[in-house]
């Protein structure tokens, strides 16, 4: 059996050596990248050939990949890097493993040409100057073939080790044995759906409810695919870190339930939490997490590939063992993994490290989206990009003297935006150029600075730079997907605009979202909220051929008791006359049914309120309300007051912390009451998304307004039936849930009737 390994990993495994050194960074974005390399193509000659595909045998080792360039009329085979800032300062060890990536693909380029000798080029394109700078030696065929069988001798071992690890791996995923006497109602159908699709290599929608178990009923099928559907990879992508935590228990109950599955399970977190020393710089010359990180890594990979379960405290404890940073750590570990468990940016975002690997590795992986209705906003995010003009004036003021020119250049296209700018919130046809181009000038001038100047400290001109950058590369992908607009506050007046906003708003993230579906072999989206179909499928990108199945509920009628208070009315203009309504009915349930209950408002203010006169009228009813920006201590408080044995009303925000994905089974959660349709509020932003919503799919209103708000609306409501033996109630305090669009757009098993008068 031959083991598979794509150049970049074999020369990254075997030629990378050294410090952690980011201090040559940001690189360019993959589509800069690819710019680039078309670029430097076109300046070549009509018998230049690109993406050269090259493989070649070692022993019981296939190596694999695409070489950037071939010209055969010199016989010079390139490797193109592209880059920004000065190539002075990258660091050696850089280039040291670049080098090693062209010897490698010149070795398999003579094999395949039957070529005597061959000249190497490190071809360094700078995407900002478009100039480059050619580095190039020439190699005999068998110096080439010597160093190649080389770096594969250091490679065979390990090898060796993942090849008889993917043998037993697969051979104990073919026998996994569900870790349960059995299949909770629905959980079945689901994880046979999960399963065929994973054998056919599809995309799968699939609506759960709450409480059938969902993570366990998708991660096991998908397991036991893995052989037949030869997956290298599992990852599991989620919005919170709730749903990592219920990933990471629900693969140990796995692995228990099938004692000695060798299977590499590793956790990603994002890097403010995983970073050990965030007063300093990544680099060897400032954290000693850095210094040799190369060096030391081959003893700590070994360690971390001998624990079961890589989480985050485990990780933690290897990296300290062994002196390396436990966030790049587990960046180096994520080749080696079965299973990975992070956020949606690792795998969605336009730079995501598991998107690049996938291709990079030409890997099969199989995608599992937790909560995947929440992967609209999170995408819109990626792909939005803001600049605020209150930031650009504060570093005008502080920034060195080299600087101050190209952002006064700045500042003043940024000026010449808003004179004419007719409304407190605008939208425009496109980007301006004007302003793209002192905006690219100036992140050059900031890179050329900070590269003259290594030890410069200054946070706000990093943030700056950063936010630059992310606003011109959203700015290249600009079309009819997302919205230019500029907001200026009204208590600014339109005159210098200082709090200004420049947004490149992101509204259908399908054309992004399409290509990394497309690069999986199969993905299964999950949710109890997928309703309606359509939807999902037009703001997603989903494929064509995607198969959709509406699991059963668990639950029956019975146990949720849903009303309809239609005498209630919470727009906007009718508030203050429900806050009386909305108190008298809470109150009317708590006399009937002492217990703890959820009350979510459109709100802060309305929150605010609501309590205020329900604890003016009822003083001996205990409440406890959700504040703005709750830190996890304070969120844990909050949930801590629903106990069995506990009464009173949470006072919380539709939408927010506490509207979806916590559990509360049994008596510590009894009810809700939902003052609101959860529709985004009406304003100028919106309603532009609303008309580009028409115009690209139809239905304006329904998706830009329904159908985000009845969502929010039933994930709250699924916050009271968490297990087949709960009871409950839900009030839905708004007439508007008695039209029949609404009410088609609730979950089936309801029993939606409507409050009588009395």
């Amino acid at each position: 059996m031959k083991y598979t390994v794509a150049v970049r990993t074999l020369c990254e495994f075997t030629a990378k050596q050294g410090d952690l050194d980011l201090r040559f960074t940001p690189s360019p974005t993959a589509r800069e990248g690819i710019a680039g390399h078309a670029l430097v193509a076109s300046r070549r000659g009509a018998d230049y050939q690109s993406e050269i595909s090259l493989a070649g045998e070692f022993q019981h080792l296939t190596v694999r990949g695409r070489a950037d360039g071939y010209d055969p009329v010199q016989n010079q085979l390139e490797e193109i890097k592209t880059f920004r800032g000065e190539l002075a300062s990258m660091p050696a060890n850089h280039r040291y493993l670049h080098w090693a990536q062209v010897k490698v693909y010149g070795h398999l380029l003579c094999e395949k040409l039957g070529l005597p000798e061959l000249r190497l080029a490190l071809v360094y394109f700078d995407i900002v100057a478009k100039q480059e700078t050619v580095l190039n030696e020439l190699y005999s065929a068998a110096t080439l073939k010597k160093g190649f069988e080389s770096q594969c001798r250091q490679f065979l071992d390990w090898a060796a080790q993942e090849l008889a690890h993917r043998v037993n791996r697969d051979h104990a995923l073919d026998g996994l044995r569900f870790p349960y006497a059995q299949f909770r109602t629905g959980q079945r159908p689901l994880s046979v759906a999960v399963y065929k699709a994973a054998r056919s290599g599809l995309c799968l929608a699939a609506q759960a409810p709450t409480g059938i178990g969902k993570t366990v009923g998708t991660l096991f099928p998908l397991l036991k695919a893995a052989p037949a559907a030869q997956l290298d990879k599992l990852f599991f992508l989620t919005a919170k870190t709730s749903g990592r935590n219920i990933a990471l228990n629900a693969l140990a109950q796995i692995r228990n339930m099938n004692s000695g599955t060798p299977l590499r399970i590793i956790e990603l977190v994002a890097r403010d939490k995983a970073c050990e020393h965030p007063d300093k710089a990544c680099h060897g010359a400032s954290c000693p997490l850095a210094l040799g990180f190369y060096d030391r890594l081959p003893a700590a990979r070994q360690a971390a590939l001998d624990t079961a379960c890589l989480d985050k405290q485990a990780l933690r404890r290897i990296a300290s063992e062994h002196r390396v940073c436990p966030y790049y750590l587990g960046h180096e570990l994520v080749r080696w993994c079965d299973v990975v468990v992070g956020d949606f940016n690792y795998y969605f975002d336009s730079s995501a490290m598991l998107h690049g690997l996938t291709v990079a590795n030409q890997w099969r992986v199989g995608l599992l989206v937790d909560e995947a209705h929440n992967l609209i906003e999170r995408a819109r995010k990626m792909y939005t990009a803001e600049l605020e003009q209150a930031a650009l004036t504060a570093l005008r003021r502080s920034a060195p003297p080299a600087l101050k020119k190209t952002l006064g250049s700045v500042s003043r296209c940024w000026n010449e935006l808003l004179k004419n700018q007719p409304a407190p919130y605008q939208t425009y046809n496109g980007v301006p150029a004007k302003f793209i181009a002192a905006l690219q000038r100036a992140a050059a001038a900031i890179i050329d600075y900070q590269t003259d100047n290594p030890t410069h400290a200054d946070s706000s001109l990093q943030r700056f730079y950063f936010d630059a950058l992310h606003f011109l590369h959203i700015a290249e992908l600009f079309d009819t997907h997302s919205l230019f607009d500029i907001a200026v506050p009204a208590a600014c007046g339109g005159a210098a605009g200082q709090q200004s906003v420049l947004c490149l708003r992101n509204i259908i993230p399908a054309p992004f979202l399409a290509p990394r579906f497309n690069a999986a072999h199969c993905t299964t989206l999950f949710s109890a909220t997928l309703t309606p179909r359509r939807f999902y499928s037009d703001i997603l990108g989903l494929p064509p051929d995607s198969a959709w199945i509406d699991v059963e509920s668990p639950f029956r009628p019975e146990q949720l008791t849903v009303q309809v208070a239609r005498r209630i009315s919470t727009r906007y203009q009718h508030r203050e006359a429900s806050l009386q309504p909305m108190a008298d009915l809470m109150a009317m349930q708590y006399s009937k049914q002492p217990g703890n209950y959820l009350i979510f408002l459109s709100s802060f203010d309305y929150l605010r309120q609501l309590s205020a006169l329900f604890k003016s009228r009822h003083p001996g009813i205990p409440i406890w309300e959700q504040a703005r920006h709750m830190d996890e201590t304070e969120r844990e408080a909050f949930l801590e007051r629903f106990t069995e044995a506990g009464r009173g009303f949470g006072f919380a925000v539709l939408g927010g912390a506490f509207a979806e994905g916590i559990d509360l089974p049994g008596q510590r959660l009894i009810g809700a009451f939902i003052a609101t349709l959860g529709l985004p509020q009406i304003n100028p932003a919106n309603e532009q998304i609303r008309e580009r919503m028409g115009m690209a799919f139809g239905g304006g209103y329904e998706y830009a307004y329904l159908y985000p708000g009845i969502r929010k609306v039933v994930q709250a409501a699924g916050r009271v039936i968490r297990t087949q033996s709960d009871q409950g109630v839900v009030y839905l305090m708004d007439d508007r849930f008695n039209r029949p669009q609404v009410r088609g757009l609730l979950p089936k098993w309801w029993r939606v009737t409507c409050l009588e008068p009395g």
